[in-house]
């Protein structure tokens, strides 16, 4: 994967990889472990069960809009000091939140808490993702990335199997918080861009500023391009998912759905797909190619399901 390069720096480069990966790993435990533990976390604060629905959301929307302001900050002090600055702030401010989590006694709280989280956690994958990008050679950097997304997305997983081992929520957020934590032990031998530090001295090269994207119209487009693919995934994880045990009640189902295993499924199954759609990106040497192709597979499934659920055939309602 990594071609001619001399021992030492494939060493650094695996590094890099690794400790993005377990960072993006100890991000979506945290993200997706509100999903989680809502309905319990909520009722031990005491929440009556017909504000669970209307709390949950606010505090879904809370974590959002901590991770908006801070994908702006982390992805302008990446830009500007260097991308380890956020690799390490970042996972230092949500390990805090996260361990804060474990404390709280009030909805008041929790939701000042999960916006600390969200911006926190809006700068694990960006700076991960980007530093693995510029250390790697271009032929290969798609493996790279790949292995930092499958990797990473098995934190929801762990996260589900925690709450079947682990009954109480508040330490569950402590062990997000002492993974997190740990991992920085980690990242004092990773090394810095190349690429950024090539442009760090030159003055001419502009670096962090954010409103470049919306002067420049071609950059604009393609930027509401990236979060218009984005937004069905997140549709479907932080709604449909989050809230399916209500949705199945309301529907009528003689078993509620679990969020947890909802949670587990559907991130063991985006994991193989991110193997499988990097291979196959590496193969057709295109992104866009790739995408097209599972983007249609989803399709074709989602009508598969709709046109049959109402015939005999087995339906999974997670």
């Amino acid at each position: 994967m990594l071609g001619e390069l001399d021992s030492h720096h494939k060493r650094g480069i695996w590094l890099v990889i690794i400790v993005a990966a377990l960072g993006y790993f100890v991000d979506i435990y945290d993200l997706l472990l509100f999903s989680i533990i809502r309905i319990p976390s909520l009722k031990s604060i005491g929440v009556s069960a017909d504000q669970l629905l209307d709390t949950g959301a606010m505090l879904i929307q809370m974590q959002m809009g901590g991770m908006l302001i801070g994908g702006l900050i982390w992805g302008i002090l990446g830009d500007k000091k260097g991308r380890l600055l956020v690799l390490f702030g970042s996972i230092i401010l949500y390990s805090i939140a996260n361990i804060a989590n474990g404390f709280v006694q009030s909805v008041e709280m929790y939701a000042f808490l999960r916006v600390i989280a969200g911006i926190g956690l809006a700068g694990e994958l960006g700076a991960g993702i980007t530093l693995v990008s510029e250390v790697m050679p271009k032929e290969s950097r798609g493996y790279g990335t790949m292995l930092v997304s499958a990797i990473g997305i098995l934190g929801a997983v762990f996260a589900a199997l925690m709450k079947n081992w682990i009954d109480d929520w508040r330490t569950l957020y402590f062990i997000g918080g002492a993974m997190g934590f740990a991992l920085l032990l980690l990242r004092i031998g990773v090394f810095e861009s190349g690429m950024f530090e090539h442009v760090r001295n030159q003055k001419h090269i502009k670096r962090g500023h954010f409103l470049s994207l919306l002067t420049a119209s071609h950059k604009f487009w393609k930027y509401i391009q990236v979060i218009s693919i984005g937004l069905p995934t997140w549709y479907i994880i932080g709604i449909l998912i989050t809230f399916s045990p209500e949705f199945g009640a309301a529907m009528g189902m003689k078993e509620i759905p679990d969020a947890g295993k909802a949670v587990m499924y559907s991130y063991a199954a985006i994991s193989l797909g991110d193997v499988f759609c990097a291979g196959l990106s590496q193969r057709l040497k295109s992104r866009k190619k790739a995408m097209f192709a599972f983007l249609s597979i989803a399709a074709i499934g989602i009508v598969c399901y709709f046109t049959f659920a109402s015939t005999s055939l087995p339906i999974f309602y997670f």
